[in-house]
């Protein structure tokens, strides 16, 4: 089994070694000099043996776009690219229209796994042609986690599917995490409880939470009790933003998922103008104590 495969990140990188270690003959192409295998996308082509398959893992938006139209015009008819990153789910049939007009095939693949994917496997939501699918098989099943099949691997659907598939999961992920965060900061508040690492280690085995996201964050502690050098800003991806406007779209009340993409949000805020207003009506209707801002003087 043959793949070219285009960024070579953090997962683009580790994936690659997967491949190998299972025995499929991987040639990688990225911007950066000193990862790469080929110096360019047409070399990248050209060293394919036909029917090609190439897979992109590269950021989502314009980067994956160019990508695709440029693989339009070096790939032929019977070739494959596969949309690994993650793409909006609507953008897929964009992608599918330009490649067919060649002829080539494609199929778009949500994957998670992180940076632990190299040593774990590869959780692997794809849509496009069942016989698409059937034929990258080989790939896929050296990249999902060891076991049964469909405990790591899904075929969502038709074009699109893959990526919706995953950027739900992410919608997920962030009321997961934030559930987890909500329950630190709770027993970090509360003098009762004096040892919040210990708590939370003590949730890995037997307990209905118990997950993998709990494990890091315990592994976290284990570095850091109280994450001290961590600041508590946190970016979006923008697939949490992508779940809420399709749960909008399409009457899903999804209130956790929404609560959790906006205090991401407020994380961003040193000083909340919003808070600044509750503040300033609590004391307007009830004389309740406020905190003034701290202004330098000038003069």
């Amino acid at each position: 089994m043959q793949l070219g495969l285009v960024g070579l990140g953090k997962m683009g990188a580790n994936m690659r070694d997967r491949l190998r270690a299972a025995g499929v003959e991987v040639l990688g192409f990225a911007r950066s000099a000193g990862a790469r295998d080929v110096d360019s996308l047409a070399e990248l082509v050209d060293r394919l043996s036909a029917p090609r398959t190439v897979w992109i893992m590269v950021p989502a938006g314009d980067p994956t776009r160019d990508t695709v139209t440029q693989l339009a015009g070096l790939l032929a008819a019977g070739d494959l690219v596969v949309d690994g990153g993650n793409s909006r789910y609507t953008e897929d049939q964009v992608h599918a229209e330009l490649l067919a007009g060649s002829g080539i095939g494609y199929l778009d693949c949500g994957v998670s796994g992180g940076v632990w994917g190299k040593d774990n496997g590869y959780g692997l939501m794809v849509g496009g042609a069942a016989e698409s699918v059937e034929r990258l098989m080989p790939v896929f099943d050296a990249l999902r986690p060891e076991g049964p099949r469909d405990e790591g691997f899904v075929h969502a659907g038709d074009v699109g599917a893959g990526h919706f598939a995953k950027m739900v999961h992410n919608g997920v992920e962030y009321g997961l995490m934030q559930a987890y965060a909500e329950g630190f900061e709770l027993l970090e508040a509360a003098d009762v409880v004096t040892d919040v690492p210990a708590v939370l280690k003590a949730w890995r085995r037997g307990t209905v939470v118990r997950s993998w996201l709990l494990d890091l964050l315990v592994a976290a502690l284990d570095n850091d009790a109280e994450l001290a050098h961590l600041r508590g800003w946190v970016e979006d991806s923008g697939e949490g933003r992508w779940t809420v406007e399709e749960a909008i779209n399409h009457s899903v009340p999804a209130p956790v998922i929404s609560a959790a993409l906006f205090a991401r949000f407020a994380s961003r805020q040193d000083d909340s103008p919003a808070m600044r207003a509750v503040a300033a009506l609590r004391q307007q209707f009830g004389g309740h104590a406020v905190q003034q801002a701290s202004h330098d003087s000038a003069g």
